[in-house]
């Protein structure tokens, strides 16, 4: 058994997460931090753990942690999960960080998208992306894994197939996202309340979501083909779910099954990737780790269309994938 801890365990990410890894045979989860509700039952916060987990929240104590676990997920916002992972780090502790701070390749992006200075700066940039898909042997290696950004990995997984295969033009791409509440995390916020945000519809975030460098980083990784997308998210009124439509130019005129077939070559043998010819939608997709890809053509351009849960595949399911893949586990276990 591999005992888990989960810093800052009070979110949606976090439960989602616990509600997996309580599926997993090879996992006891051990211990749970948070600096707001020390001393609590998990199941105060969470109450649909209720009799499946007995542990309380604790603060934040690599050391205290390093005696009672032996992997830890770390689910806090960036900047101060990265001071955190350090110290985990220097426990010998493995690590997924939910956070951004590991997912860049270049810290002057880093510092010109969020504003800080990278406390460690020593290893970022050396931390492999947490999708399997492109990087799995990178990440069976490591104990430090990135987890991606739930946005991203809608974008990446439909388009990095073409833009490898030079069907899609990488300069100009356009990524069109829809999202649930949940996306915004737990912490409560004026604009996802459910008065303002019920039978409402709205962009945010335009020309300035920090996803958008995620995507072009990651996307030159997997390819190595430098890209240009232009990303604008949005705010349905729905819990949980990610829809993205992408936008791109036909390089090679091919026809819709020519380019599922591309996708699907890429794909083959990834026990969570879903190419279909069907419109895909949130609900095939809702409390799984599945990410359904379909694609249409119209004049000279190519649509690509993804589908996923941004608790699931965008988030906690992603981060079970790598604990799999960091641990020797087979890569499906819990999922």
């Amino acid at each position: 058994m591999i005992r888990v801890g989960i810093v800052g365990a009070t979110g949606y990410t976090a439960l989602e997460l616990i509600k997996i890894l309580l599926r997993h045979p090879q996992v006891q989860v051990t211990c749970v931090t948070s600096r707001e509700n020390l001393g609590e039952s998990i199941e105060k916060t969470h109450p649909s753990l209720r009799g499946l987990l007995d542990v309380r929240f604790e603060p934040f104590d690599a050391s205290r942690i390093a005696q009672k676990t032996d992997f830890v997920f770390c689910c806090l916002p960036h900047g101060a999960s990265a001071e955190s992972v350090m110290a985990l780090r220097q426990q010998g502790l493995k690590v997924v960080d939910f956070s951004a701070d590991y997912r860049l390749s270049s810290l002057d992006v880093y510092t010109e998208w969020y504003g800080i200075e990278h406390p460690d700066q020593e290893t970022f940039g050396s931390v492999p992306y947490g999708m399997p898909e492109f990087f799995g042997e990178q990440i069976a290696q490591a104990e430090l894994v990135a987890n991606p950004g739930c946005f991203p990995t809608s974008a990446i997984l439909p388009l990095a197939p073409l833009v490898a295969e030079n069907l899609i033009d990488p300069s100009d791409l356009i990524v069109d996202s829809k999202s649930g509440v949940t996306g915004a995390g737990r912490k409560p916020n004026l604009a996802f309340h459910f008065p303002e945000a019920n039978e409402s519809f709205k962009a945010y975030k335009v020309a300035s979501h920090r996803h958008q460098p995620e995507m072009d980083d990651i996307l030159e990784r997997a390819t190595g083909v430098i890209t240009g997308c232009l990303f604008t998210p949005h705010l349905v009124p729905m819990d949980r779910g990610i829809l993205s439509t992408i936008y791109g130019t036909n390089l090679q005129n091919k026809s819709e099954s020519e380019l599922l077939d591309a996708i699907q070559a890429k794909y083959q043998g990834c026990p969570f990737i879903r190419v279909t010819p069907e419109l895909p939608t949130t609900k095939d997709v809702y409390g799984t780790n599945y990410c359904d890809i379909t694609v249409r053509t119209n004049r000279d351009k190519i649509i690509l269309i993804s589908v996923l849960d941004n608790l699931g595949k965008g988030a906690s399911g992603a981060a079970v994938q790598n604990f799999n893949l960091m641990n020797g586990f087979e890569e499906t276990t819990a999922l």
